[in-house]
């Protein structure tokens, strides 16, 4: 990969921004890229959760600049893939959490790649914008309709008529961050998450998930069918008995994820 890196440490993988010198904006290549790790981490068993982190230049930090606009004349998919949407992850239907872990400033595509995480870790110094009206653009990757479920109507009318900056403090209050770090302590904080979340038993937290995800979208009677059905699914998997044996042995239990 040439804009993109990935590693894998035990059960956590780590998925990098790597373009600095154009504060991690991605093209279609890059996007791509994106796709792939994404495949990775749904692909490998052993996988059990992600961080989505940047690397960093300049004077002022920054997560992700969006979409490169100096390639975008030539560029005639517009950084969309066929599977993951805009940046190769904003359309994405996953299955493991993805934790990203910001330290600097996130805006307009790059603010979409992180609403499409499940958990933001971010420091002090971050920010977060959908600054598209400044330019005749809208945040249709999904950044119009997460930012909103997220901190509510009124907040969200606000930053996307203005397009002003999110200060990740704010953001804490607003829940749309859910752990804020000291500068440069972010990609330990996240990555600490994310190896609490991947000791856990794989299958309840892909359940719990997607039914966190689902919950958005449906009523009362629907979500106390998708209770049920999930907690069948659970209570008859291999790793619920082992759940049990784990707890009355007094020792840590061994997930098989089935």
């Amino acid at each position: 990969m040439s804009f993109v890196s990935f590693e894998k440490t035990g059960s956590v993988a780590t998925i990098t921004l790597d373009r600095p010198e154009r504060r991690n904006a991605f093209n279609t290549p890059m996007s791509v890229e994106i796709e792939a790790a994404i495949d990775q981490v749904e692909s490998d068993d052993g996988i059990r959760a992600a961080v989505l982190r940047a690397t960093y230049s300049g004077a002022r930090p920054v997560f992700c600049a969006g979409y490169d606009l100096t390639g975008g004349i030539g560029d005639e998919h517009g950084a969309f893939t066929e599977r993951g949407g805009f940046g190769g992850l904003t359309a994405r239907d996953r299955s493991k959490p993805l934790i990203a872990a910001v330290d600097g400033f996130a805006v307009a595509g790059g603010f979409e790649l992180v609403l499409a995480c499940d958990l933001v870790v971010a420091s002090r110094r971050a920010s977060f914008a959908l600054a598209e009206v400044k330019w005749n653009l809208i945040a249709a990757a999904g950044g119009v309709v997460r930012l909103t479920r997220i901190v509510g109507r009124p907040v969200a009318m606000d930053l996307l008529l203005t397009g002003s900056e999110l200060p990740a403090d704010r953001a804490f209050q607003l829940g749309l961050v859910s752990r804020l770090a000291e500068d440069g302590d972010v990609d330990a904080v996240a990555l600490d998450l994310a190896a609490t979340i991947a000791a856990n038993a794989p299958l309840a937290v892909r359940l719990t998930r997607a039914a966190v995800i689902r919950s958005e979208y449906c009523d009362d009677v629907e979500a106390e069918k998708m209770n049920a059905d999930l907690t069948e699914a659970v209570s008859d998997s291999a790793d619920s008995a082992e759940g049990v044996r784990a707890f009355l042995e007094r020792r840590a239990p061994v997930w098989t994820g089935r």
